[in-house]
């Protein structure tokens, strides 16, 4: 099957979307499809800084188009861009023919996918990410509600990563629930292992246990409310050493706070980190933290999950879904400090929890989201689409452009 998968996040952006875009191209490849990329990419300086950008590097066995996102960096102006979508994928299909579109984003890579299939009579399918149901017309202006909501509703099959996300959408956008397939995140296990000589529960270095925050750093992930709880726990415990690995919008904030914390040489920056290295970052670290505010699903829990480290995380859409309380990891309310507090001294000071936590986790992560499972899942629903007709029984309503907060600041839609 000729696959065409368009993308708004791919390497060399920091962003879990990458990850799980690079994994799912290897599975599709494996799997005999013929498949070419088209992804947006940031050039500009902010969009670098925040996510990492330039053109997706060449992908084994795959074709990458890359387009760089000029509406975006010049005013949010996201509409340029779904034009610019449109118009070379259907030069590509001109070349030859597609069988099957697969949008990673429901905007706006998903209403380009609706408008192509339209024009072109193929079916497709629209995976919705953790900004499309969390942010996407939902804070922002009546054009981004109308076009998520056209997606939710007549894409050929709404892929979504777990049960408390798609509920987070159905209260927001009144979506049929039954719209929705559930394919959770997934974890390539044998790039993610424990570190060599791991013992559950046990330190990494003794000397210094390591909390590990790992991820975007942006306050919506819960950033700097594990730096108000270190603040709480580093003057007890000089040992204890704390490592931040990312960049995001937020990253300046934390090394202002960290430059003038009195326990500012237990914290470390480790910045940007290629891929290919961040298995070593879990293995320097004993305690994986993740205090988000809500997730789509979470890959670096999975990848802490598969690395043997213990979870401690916020009790949030997208993560309830795979971890479980005091079962195979510990969780607190988001923004609740005290509480985030508290679950890291519990986690800290008991290795036998730490053990129980990281067995369960890493039993769990190899035999339920395990990344040939998931591309399976996913190539089975290419299978019952394939040569369908798209449903064409929608007008587009949006109207003029919107004045718009995700105009003003793009990046962190």
């Amino acid at each position: 099957m000729r696959v065409c998968f368009i993308s708004r996040r791919y390497f060399p952006a920091i962003s879990g979307m990458s990850v799980y875009a690079q994994n799912l191209l290897r599975e599709l490849v494996a799997l005999g499809h013929d498949v070419t990329m088209v992804s947006q990419y940031r050039g500009d300086a902010l969009g670098r800084g925040v996510y990492g950008g330039g053109p997706p590097p060449p992908v084994p066995g795959v074709r990458v188009v890359g387009l760089e996102a000029h509406g975006e960096q010049n005013g949010g102006r996201f509409e340029d861009d779904i034009q610019t979508i449109i118009e070379t994928v259907e030069r590509l299909h001109a070349e030859q023919p597609f069988d099957l579109l697969h949008a990673q984003y429901g905007y706006p890579p998903g209403l380009a996918a609706l408008r192509l299939s339209r024009r072109l009579g193929i079916p497709n399918v629209v995976s919705i990410q953790g900004g499309d149901g969390h942010w996407v017309g939902v804070d922002c202006c009546g054009t981004h509600q109308r076009a998520i909501r056209m997606v939710l509703d007549h894409a050929g099959a709404v892929l979504i990563g777990c049960q408390s996300f798609a509920q987070e959408v159905v209260d927001h956008h009144g979506t049929d629930p039954a719209r929705f397939t559930i394919v959770p995140g997934a974890v390539e296990v044998s790039r993610f292992q424990p570190r060599a000589g791991w013992q559950p529960g046990q330190w990494a270095n003794a000397a210094h246990p390591t909390l590990l925050y790992h991820g975007r750093v942006d306050r919506r992930k819960g950033v700097l409310d594990l730096l108000d709880a270190f603040a709480q726990l580093a003057p007890a415990r000089p040992a204890l050493r704390l490592l931040i690995s990312g960049i995001g919008p937020d990253l300046e904030e934390v090394r202002r706070r960290v430059a003038v914390a009195p326990w500012r040489a237990q914290v470390e920056l480790a910045g940007y980190v290629e891929y290919d290295d961040v298995p070593q970052v879990y293995h320097r670290a004993d305690i994986f933290v993740s205090p988000t505010y809500a997730e789509g699903f979470s890959n670096t829990i999975l990848e802490a999950m598969a690395s043997g480290l213990p979870c401690v995380a916020a009790e949030a859409v997208g993560v309830v879904d795979c971890l479980r309380h005091d079962d195979n990891g510990l969780l607190m309310p988001p923004g609740d400090v005290p509480a985030l507090t508290t679950a890291l001294c519990r986690i800290l000071d008991d290795e036998t929890l730490r053990a129980r936590l990281a067995e369960t986790a890493l039993r769990e992560v190899r035999t339920t989201y395990a990344w040939p499972i998931i591309g399976r899942q996913i190539d089975g629903i290419y299978q019952q689409l394939a040569g369908t007709a798209p449903d064409l029984d929608w007008a587009e309503d949006l109207a003029a452009p919107e004045p718009c907060r995700y105009r003003d600041a793009p990046h962190l839609l």
